[in-house]
């Protein structure tokens, strides 16, 4: 019985989100007070993720894949590990593949940028392909 009352707020809370264009796989691991800001419009998140506390993640933000059109049975996708204090900006893009992706505690990602590679702990990252910009002062 509890397994069916977990299942059915699940796919209430799948619904829900859907209606502001938001698609959060339900595998996704998301941590302590996780925030969509602006209801996260658009947010599309793989399920081989892990989120860590306190993240914001803004609207269209979408993290998953960088190599889609590969077979993920012969390719799979390693986890994406966003830590703690990590704070996404509209648009932001984090693309994993074969190789573990871990974004830093305290790391922002820019607007519309395009994170390829694992960051450090309070680094800014901006730009297509993302580079680090600089260092964030640590909380």
């Amino acid at each position: 019985m509890d397994f069916l009352v977990r299942h059915r707020r699940r796919r209430w809370a799948k619904e829900m989100l859907a209606l502001y264009g938001v698609e959060i796989d339900p595998h996704t691991q998301i941590g302590r007070d996780f925030r969509l800001v602006h209801r996260g419009f658009g947010t599309v998140i793989h399920g081989n993720c892990t989120i860590g506390d306190r993240v914001q993640i803004y609207h269209q933000v979408a993290i998953g894949r960088a190599d889609g059109y590969r077979d993920p049975s012969i390719v799979p996708m390693a986890r994406i590990m966003i830590g703690d204090d990590v704070v996404l900006f509209p648009g932001a893009k984090l693309l994993g593949g074969p190789e573990a992706l871990h974004v830093g505690r305290g790391t922002i990602v820019g607007a519309n940028a395009v994170l390829l590679q694992s960051t450090g702990e309070y680094e800014i990252w901006a730009g297509i392909p993302a580079r680090r910009a600089g260092l964030r002062e640590a909380l």
